[in-house]
């Protein structure tokens, strides 16, 4: 009996419906179970998406090995930016009381009344909004300590991709 790997277009099919899965989730979080997303959350699930999307792509067009190769290496990144964004997320839930951030207004308003820039900056930084933490899954990770380990397994199937050898990815 051997163990057959798929193919990378398989591999970011999968890859692809895991960032859609994940995405799911997270709007039933917001619209099911009623919790609110902090301007980080916004920017994690951003990265989740253009990863997804990445995938979806390269599956997709199918290159040669150096082309799988740069799309895995997009992808990467895309789960590289969204780590360091849940990260933060995790810093400041992390803060002592009195060193969290003050609370800014709701995401709404800031879309309605700030311009782009300003906006961005503040889904970017975060500020006391970000430090609650709402939900621990099991009781044990909040929703950016999940949104890491995510990047991480995403991260991590990229890099497969990335670094296997032309081929094994035949299939």
């Amino acid at each position: 009996m051997t163990l057959t790997i798929p193919g990378n277009r398989q591999i970011n099919i999968g890859l692809f419906i895991v960032c859609v899965i994940t995405i799911g989730i997270v709007l039933y979080m917001e619209h099911v179970m009623f919790l609110s997303p902090c301007g980080l959350c916004i920017t994690q699930r951003v990265f989740v998406i253009l990863c997804g999307f990445v995938c979806l792509i390269s599956a997709i067009h199918n290159p040669a090995p150096a082309g799988q190769r740069l799309y895995a290496f997009l992808a990467a990144s895309m789960c590289v930016f969204g780590s360091y964004f849940a990260g933060r997320q995790i810093w400041l839930q992390h803060l002592p009381e009195d060193q969290v951030p003050a609370c800014g207004p709701g995401l709404t308003y800031i879309f309605d009344n700030f311009p782009f820039m300003e906006t961005l900056s503040f889904l970017l930084k975060g500020d006391g909004n970000c430090a609650e933490v709402k939900y621990r899954f099991l009781g044990l990770l909040s929703i950016p300590e999940m949104a890491l380990v995510a990047f991480a397994v995403l991260f991590g199937i990229c890099l497969f991709i990335a670094f296997r050898t032309p081929d094994a990815t035949a299939k």
